[in-house]
């Protein structure tokens, strides 16, 4: 597995200054798409255990409100098992931070993998031009929802994410 970058700080990419890494890797490739240079599985730098301990780090700040895990296709095949784990370690050492990831899967597709449970968020589906909406906050196109992953999880049913909700 492999990433992108990591931004130490980020207010653009969820609510708040949150530090947010890209994977590497995307099948999707959605024509239009703001992270092209993410497409490829072989670009980009490996993701190891230190990747993690080097996101844990920047998520010390107090300022920090949480983590936001972006791509390329955080949950593609290839990236699942390590976002998951960078996941549960963020959720584990900062309980009372957030966690947001954007994938190009639609939730319903997603909802059984193990350790989602350490996700507050996902703005899941494809971008998509023909419904693109620059006016939304978090997505970019209108056939993208935010979920607020563990009331949707506890409910069996999609329950979107509100702007206050974890403020």
């Amino acid at each position: 597995m492999r990433y992108n970058k990591i931004r130490k700080m980020d207010i653009s990419n969820g609510p708040g200054v949150r530090v947010s890494i890209f994977m590497q890797g995307c099948t999707f490739n959605c024509p239009n798409c703001f992270n092209k240079e993410t497409h490829d599985f072989n670009g980009g730098k490996e993701f190891t255990d230190e990747t993690i301990n080097k996101v844990l780090e920047l998520g010390s700040k107090d300022y920090i409100e949480g983590l936001s895990i972006l791509g390329g296709e955080p949950l593609h095949p290839k990236n699942k098992e390590g976002t998951v784990k960078l996941a549960k370690a963020f959720k584990t050492k900062f309980p009372n931070k957030t966690v947001w990831v954007w994938t190009g899967f639609s939730f319903e597709d997603i909802k059984n993998i193990d350790g989602l449970e350490n996700i507050d968020v996902i703005v899941d589906g494809q971008f998509k031009e023909e419904l693109r909406n620059p006016n939304l906050k978090y997505c970019g196109s209108s056939n993208q929802r935010v979920i607020n992953v563990k009331q949707s999880l506890k409910d069996n049913n999609i329950v979107l994410f509100y702007k206050d909700e974890f403020i």
